[in-house]
């Protein structure tokens, strides 16, 4: 199917799920703002010039490359082969937000912000169910063509329809598209929709309409799009590489959300398959900038000649946002791990510290909760309020859940603590997981059989040890390393055993918890609930959390659902760092100090490819070198 026919008037309908909600509205009293946010004021008035942690003055130039370090929606960090990155077919490649303009850009120094990019300004109702957008005159596609109300809408449109599982279930409550004429974009949501929902929509790429009308949009695609945004696609081949041109006469280049942002010529990505190539490459300066996630590359590689005469900067820059969730992620869909018990002997047989110590150079701290490092991580007995959402399912969750959360034990660092596979081997047994000649068998008599899914064979010496210790608990237990295609092909399929998987919440968690707790991503295929989570208490607690009316209810509420979460043991809790090690070829600036949230949803937190820029004289003196 091709394009959704749309005249200027036309409202277009969806059906959709709805949540309980407190709803979004403008920090100002005013019916018409600048911007918009979850709770309180907006930071910045209506006439600012720029954000705060930005240099106004950042010279353009230059070029940015890199690998990737985050992925969304189709993406993968290895290759790709669809310049489409919003759909489910294909792997699409990283960057292709920067070629899309959006409704609203994030502020960096406040925890879910928007201010207005395409759009100049957004009313909305007292109901706040219908939002206003008027847009910019000036917005303009590439070819020159202004973009309208009626592009916004088909945009809005074909991703609730065809977009990626991820993006068209947090569309769920747009119940209407309306282009009331050129400027105006009205969009109605569903009543008790979630809180977050017009936030999410606002950052939604907005594509052309006409480019569409002779191509299907829900296709695989090596045609360039036709964008909006600060740069374009330049050039590429398949697999290895991707380049990204800054529209030098971009139409909102001077606008207050972009001054001081979008500073490179060139953004460029380089795909490598392998971790230690891709290391290789970096010391060659085949790309320039490189955050490390592999602590024993961070503390033994990093004595390459250019890193000694100072070619090659290092910095550890903080990271004060939530870290989020890092583990191995069980998959109760399969009966072997649908018993809580055996998925906590899972936890018991890892041992984190000797893990940490022998292989990380104890560079990393234990994860316990999916909101670590923010306060929406559950501490300590539960409050009398969290005691409120809980004790409604009083007998239906863990008696735990009452008390402190769980936290991982913590073993005696020798790589094989006997008093946890003691208490591992126990578990299983109570379970019905009986021992018969040194293997561990299923409650039907077959062998307990386990594969560990991934895509990177660096991550094969954080397997090993612990595959050695399900062993000793009777386990036969497996690494299968899979081709990135592969890999994303049986992820979404949820065909896996166990798979490592990493993300991270917002400050401001709403309806962007269903598609990782709720029970209808648990059974949408490419969904990131890759544990198969469906308890119908995270779902009332997610449907709080979106709810909650102010910032100390949401909280509370997170908390809540924290501790069922945990209750439940879906995953063997990993490691995370409150900092970013980056590693770059001295030819960069940034701002001496960065913002705390990320305002570049596609990036890892620090505004690399946004906010810093290239410094001429350093890159003179670096070719000079050369």
């Amino acid at each position: 199917m091709g394009t959704f026919p749309l005249t200027r008037r036309a409202a277009l309908r969806f059906g959709g799920g709805v949540a309980a909600a407190m709803l979004v509205r403008p920090a100002a009293a005013a019916s018409t703002a600048h911007g918009m946010s979850v709770f309180g004021d907006l930071k910045y008035p209506a006439d600012f010039h720029h954000f705060d942690y930005v240099n106004p003055d950042a010279p353009k130039g230059g070029i940015f490359s890199t690998i990737p370090s985050v992925r969304a929606n189709n993406q993968s960090y290895f290759t790709f082969n669809s310049l489409n990155a919003f759909i489910l077919k294909g792997e699409g490649a990283q960057g292709m937000d920067l070629t899309f303009a959006t409704l609203m850009a994030r502020a960096g120094d406040e925890p879910d912000a928007m201010y207005g990019l395409l759009a100049k300004s957004v009313e909305i109702s007292p109901d706040k169910l219908v939002y206003r957008f008027v847009l910019r005159p000036e917005a303009r596609f590439h070819d020159g063509s202004r973009l309208t109300a009626a592009d916004a809408a088909f945009s809005l449109t074909m991703l609730k329809a065809k977009g990626h599982p991820l993006i068209s279930q947090q569309m769920r409550d747009v119940a209407a598209v309306e282009a009331v004429d050129d400027a105006t974009l009205v969009v109605t949501f569903a009543e008790k929709r979630a809180r977050d929902v017009p936030l999410f929509v606002a950052a939604l790429p907005i594509f052309s309409r006409a480019y569409y009308a002779s191509r299907a949009f829900d296709e695989s695609t090596l045609d360039v799009p036709l964008g909006s945004g600060p740069y374009r696609v330049g050039k590429f081949e398949v697999n290895r590489f991707i380049e990204f041109e800054r529209v030098k006469d971009w139409w909102g280049a001077d606008l207050p959300v972009a001054r001081g942002t979008y500073n490179f010529d060139i953004v460029r990505y380089e795909f490598y398959r392998d971790r230690d190539v891709a290391f290789e490459g970096f010391t060659a300066r085949n790309y320039l900038y490189r955050e490390e996630f592999t602590a024993r590359v961070w503390a033994t590689r990093y004595d390459f000649p250019a890193i000694k005469d100072g070619r090659v900067k290092r910095e550890i820059l903080p990271d004060d946002t939530p870290s989020g969730a890092q583990g191995w992620f069980i998959n109760t869909r399969r009966d072997r791990f649908k018993d809580p018990r055996v998925r906590e002997a899972l936890i018991n047989a890892f041992d984190f510290e000797w893990t940490n110590k022998t292989i990380m150079y104890g560079a990393y701290t234990r994860t316990v909760s999916p909101f670590q490092n923010s306060n929406l991580m559950a501490e300590g007995a539960p409050s009398p309020d969290e005691l409120k959402l809980l004790e409604p399912f009083r007998g239906e969750i863990p008696n735990e859940v009452f008390d402190a959360p769980f936290v991982p034990p913590v073993s005696d660092g020798t790589g094989q603590d006997r008093a946890l596979l003691r208490r591992a081997s126990q578990l299983l047994q109570d379970a019905g997981f009986p021992i018969k000649e040194g293997k561990r068998l299923l409650p039907n008599g077959d062998v307990f059989r386990i594969e560990f899914l991934v895509d990177e064979p660096s991550l094969q010496p954080h397997h090993m040890p612990y595959i050695k210790n399900l062993g000793v608990l009777g386990i036969e237990a497996t690494l299968r390393v899979v081709d990135a295609v592969q890999y994303r092909a049986r992820v979404e399929d949820f065909d896996f055993d166990i798979t490592m998987q990493r993300f991270s919440l917002s400050a401001t968690p709403g309806d962007s918890l269903r598609p990782f707790f709720s029970s209808q991503a648990a059974k949408t295929k490419g969904s990131y609930n890759l544990a198969g989570v469906a308890n119908p208490a995270i779902d009332a607690l997610i449907e709080r959390i979106i709810g909650a009316e102010s910032r100390p209810e949401l909280i509370t509420a997170c908390h809540a659902l924290d501790r069922v979460f945990r209750a439940g043991r879906y995953w063997v809790p990993q490691w995370y760092r409150s900092n970013h090690p980056v590693a770059y070829w001295d030819v960069f600036d940034h701002p001496a100090k960065l913002p705390r949230y990320n305002p570049d949803g596609y990036s890892s937190g620090l505004g690399e490819r946004t906010l810093w820029w290239s410094d001429a004289a350093k890159a003179a003196k670096l070719d000079q070198a050369k």
